[in-house]
């Protein structure tokens, strides 16, 4: 019997795959919904693995969501992103990593945090890692117009990857590199939701009939 990590990885990886640039199929993916992100390179099983579950709260805001990774050069937009930024720093050893966590997307933040940074460098970094995610980041998307239950099933496909132990990192996988514990153990790009509630049978059930 097959688990539903397994489940989810045959149903998505079968689904219309979208790298980058993506302009030009934009009418292809949906106002609302979520995305599901696969890197070169990993693997679960004989399938591409998947690496990061994510969507938006805004309305019909899918697509910008799906910019802030691959084109805003801010990872203050973007946890991925930050994410990304982070192991780069710790495998180059680098001592900014400590700086790359200040944003200043608030007043506020801006005030206190903008004259520590070196913004000619995070301009560098924001490049490489655009340019990372571009080569290597492909997705598929599934339509889901209901924030509320988008939001929801995003959480419990998490926590389902996250409590499963199935999702194993290829020995490259930059995030092996991360700061962050939760990244490296559990071969996704996210910390939260990894252990919060699964779904329900009719959940499972409705999950797969939109993917499908």
């Amino acid at each position: 019997m097959k688990s539903k990590v397994e489940e989810l990885h045959i149903l998505f990886n079968k689904k219309r795959r979208f790298t980058f640039p993506f302009e030009s199929v934009e009418s292809y993916i949906p106002k609302n919904g979520i995305y599901v992100l696969f890197e070169k390179g990993e693997y679960f099983k004989d399938l591409d693995r998947i690496v990061q579950i994510g969507s938006h709260t805004g309305e019909n805001q899918l697509v910008p969501r799906l910019k802030q990774h691959f084109l805003l050069e801010n990872k203050n937009r973007s946890i991925f992103r930050k994410n990304i930024g982070r192991c780069l720093l710790k495998k180059s050893n680098n001592q900014y990593i400590d700086k790359w966590e200040l944003d200043t997307t608030s007043r506020i933040d801006k005030e206190k945090n903008l004259k520590k940074l070196n913004l000619d460098f995070e301009k560098e970094l924001e490049k490489e890692i655009s340019e990372i995610i571009q080569k290597k980041i492909s997705f598929c998307v599934i339509e889901l117009n209901d924030k509320r239950k988008r939001l929801d099933f995003v959480k419990k496909m998490i926590s389902t990857f996250g409590k499963s132990n199935e999702l194993i990192p290829s020995e490259n996988w930059l995030g092996n590199f991360s700061p962050k514990e939760k990244i490296f153990r559990s071969g996704l790009w996210q910390v939260n939701n990894l252990k919060g509630n699964g779904f329900s049978d009719n959940e499972y059930k409705e999950l797969k009939e939109l993917i499908e």
